[in-house]
């Protein structure tokens, strides 16, 4: 019979071979440190394992390091994308900077690197007292890798921060768009954003000039490799006209008004206001509807100054002359409507006399000898059917009636039942005035050989001298004459318009609107300005019609402007204003008029 090792012989052995190994190990050691030559070679190797050793720690952590700041770079560039981008800088005519970009530093934070959350917001608020600390808390604890503590910030309140000592909070040097002139022409150069994102105005219009495609290529841009953008502004007759119009709305207390200054040969804007205005600086005041700008925007019922158009138009197709008679003696009716004048003469009128008179009676029988469909094809020719397109990104569609008849033809022609932009009124009557040819406005400098190059012509030089003829007219007898300054050979028009209040027209609410041209016999510059809602003085009588409100403010704005504009007081007027209205027989477009005023 077999017997069965013991299972504790295994054991005894492993025990006898433990106290072996631990002496060989001690031999070794011993061995190791032993001074005799032949032992050399193996310290040798053991030391150069552990050097070995030591140093793949070394580069294992420089490794782990460098993956660290490439995640860190990695940030800094993302927070570069977001950095607002330099913008050129836009100049008035005469190189004057109406906007420009400054170096500023803006506080970041990356959320993962903060420790204690609630400290930094602490501290961070206290520095930095206009920042929301919900807000921050909220953005500290995204988790996100780059939040904004606050962008655009002081020197000093820079250094306060840095103080702090909070680490994962650092800085970011970006471009901040200014407005050195602050309110001084807002709506045309609109405002960028905190990102340097054109947001409006010329602003917008630059970004889709191409700037914003080279900015999310990844160009490096910078002011200085930027070609300044330079505008038809002249920032000395801007500040002129913004001052006049706010005097103006202030003593006529109106609720709004706007104010331009048109080059009616190149289609330079060369001064523009509309007020309540905004300061592109802070551009919240932007976002309030009554700040629009009146002139591209709001789209209006230009009333009288209207008239102008019509009384082209019938010149135009031959239908009347200087000489022309028309009936004015009883009013003008239509189904259940009556069309009476404001300053009725119930008389026949000559077409001088239906301008300077203003009449309505006279301006509708007009424009049913032209008849509708001739009407509208005048109007759509002039530009005044479809909306009008600038550098500013804003602009209105005309208010045209669905169904057009002879009763809005009668309407539209003095002024009614056709709500136009005044910018596009303006170049309307530009080209009325410049010869009879149709130059589109524009905000940008450019010449006249430029502005004509593809310019059509909309109506004759003889009409044209003729419209020249009447609005001068009509400084010298009729409602244009609180705007006819001395020394200056103006032409201008009256408008004065019922505004509509719940679908009616309002018995004590009037839009006023005046426009001017200087000089009348070879005009440079058209002149507008409306008001909304003006009210009557002691002083006017009571009245609070165009020529005692927009027309006196005109007058004002032409007084202190022209000498800006190149254009200075003449002694002695032109003797022979008109020559092409001499050669067609009438003398009398070139004799001083004296007699009656009108509306």
């Amino acid at each position: 019979m077999s017997i069965a090792p013991s299972s504790s012989q295994p054991d005894r052995q492993d025990a006898a071979a433990k106290p072996t190994r631990v002496r060989r190990l001690w031999r070794f050691c011993v061995g190791l440190f032993a001074t005799k030559l032949d032992k050399s070679t193996r310290r040798i190797k053991l030391v150069a394992v552990i050097f070995v050793l030591v140093y793949g720690v070394i580069c294992g952590r420089l490794v782990m390091l460098g993956l660290h700041s490439g995640t860190q770079q990695a940030l800094k560039h993302g927070a570069s994308e977001v950095v607002a981008a330099a913008r050129p800088d836009i100049l008035d005519r005469n190189g004057e900077v109406l906007a420009t970009d400054i170096k500023v530093m803006s506080v970041f934070a990356e959320p993962r690197r903060i420790i204690d959350k609630d400290e930094a917001v602490e501290l961070l608020t206290a520095v930095l007292p206009d920042v929301d600390a919900k807000e921050l808390r909220e953005r500290l604890s995204s988790g996100k890798g780059f939040v904004w503590v606050k962008r655009a910030i002081t020197p000093k309140q820079q250094q306060e921060v840095y103080h702090l000592g909070l680490p994962g909070v650092g800085f970011l040097p970006e471009n901040k768009r200014v407005y050195p002139n602050g309110s001084i022409a807002a709506h045309v150069l609109g405002f960028a954003n905190l990102d340097g994102v054109g947001i409006s105005g010329l602003e917008k219009y630059i970004d889709g000039q191409g700037l914003a495609d080279l900015h999310g290529a990844g160009f490096s841009l910078t002011p200085e490799t930027l070609k300044p953008i330079v505008t038809s502004l002249d920032l000395e007759a801007t500040y002129v006209v913004r001052e006049e119009l706010e005097k103006g709305i202030a003593k006529f207390k109106a609720k709004a008004g706007a104010a331009a200054i048109l080059d009616v040969n190149t289609g330079e804007v060369v001064a523009m206001a509309s007020l309540p205005d905004f300061d592109p600086n802070n551009p919240a005041d932007a976002l309030d509807p009554n700040h629009i700008n009146r002139l591209s925007v709001g789209v209006y019922e230009m009333g009288s100054t209207f008239k102008a158009i019509t009384i082209a138009m019938a010149l135009e197709s031959g239908k009347v002359n200087l000489n022309s008679r028309i009936d004015a003696r009883s009013w003008l009716r239509y189904g259940r409507f009556t069309i009476h004048d404001f300053h009725a003469q119930h008389r026949v009128l000559t077409l001088p006399e239906v301008f300077t008179y203003s009449s309505n009676i006279g301006t509708a029988r007009m424009a049913l000898m032209v008849g509708v469909e001739g009407h509208k094809a005048f109007l759509r020719k002039m530009g005044q059917l479809t909306r009008l397109r600038t550098e500013l990104p804003e602009s209105a569609e005309p208010l045209v009636p669905k169904n057009w008849g002879e009763l809005n033809t009668m309407t539209i022609a003095f002024g009614q039942g056709l709500n136009v932009a005044p910018l596009q009124a303006i170049m309307a009557v530009g080209a009325l005035v410049n010869g009879g040819i149709m130059v589109p406005p524009t905000f940008l400098k450019r010449s006249e050989e430029d502005a004509k190059k593809d310019a059509p012509r909309v109506v004759r030089p003889e009409t044209s001298e003729t419209m020249r003829y009447l609005m001068r007219l009509n400084a010298e007898i009729g409602s244009a004459k609180l705007a006819n300054i001395p020394g200056y050979f103006i032409g201008g028009k009256t408008g004065t318009a019922d505004k509509i209040v719940h679908g009616h027209y309002s018995q004590d609410r009037v839009f006023t609107t005046f426009m001017a041209i200087l000089p009348a016999d070879k005009p440079k510059y058209l002149f507008l300005t409306l008001m909304d809602e003006p009210q009557g003085l002691p002083e006017t009588g009571g009245y609070r019609t165009a020529a005692w409100n927009s027309g006196s403010v005109t007058g004002k704005i032409i007084e202190r402007t022209g000498p800006m504009l190149g254009i200075a007081p003449r002694i002695d007027l032109p003797t022979q204003p008109f020559p092409l209205l001499a050669k067609l027989g009438y003398g009398m477009a070139n004799i001083p008029q004296t007699g009656h005023g009108g509306h």
